[in-house]
């Protein structure tokens, strides 16, 4: 019981995700893949956009009852320093993208940071 419930709150989350990515995708005309397993344990990012040979993080949360901003914002905190390492490294931010539901579907919760991903991409195609 324990296992399913495990496995449907996952698959939930990967859901989730995925429909985020996908609309940044087509709203920034770019193409977001998933982040390597290393990526993910060392600098703490999901996804990434290449430009060039530099590349951009991305770090999905869901906001939901079960998870409070105060939290978010706590390891949001933490990782500050992997994500300083990644832009050392890889020459691009990392963006936190917040969604939560509305309706019956999910939407990016902090849309402004659309144009801020848009003006990295921008940067990153200059140099």
């Amino acid at each position: 019981m324990l296992q399913m419930v495990i496995d449907r709150t996952f698959d939930g989350y990967m859901t989730e995700i995925q429909t985020i990515y996908g609309q940044l995708e087509k709203i920034l005309n770019v193409k977001i893949e998933p982040a390597p397993d290393e990526w993910d344990r060392l600098f703490n990012i999901d996804f990434f956009i290449k430009i060039r040979d530099k590349f951009i993080g991305l770090q999905i949360k869901p906001i939901n009852s079960g998870i409070q901003l105060p939290e978010i914002f706590k390891e949001k905190a933490i990782q500050e320093e992997t994500h300083k390492q990644f832009t050392e490294g890889f020459g691009g931010k990392v963006f936190y993208i917040y969604s939560v539901k509305a309706g019956e579907k999910k939407e990016i919760y902090n849309k402004e940071v659309i144009e801020e991903i848009r003006k990295e991409i921008k940067k990153l195609e200059k140099e």
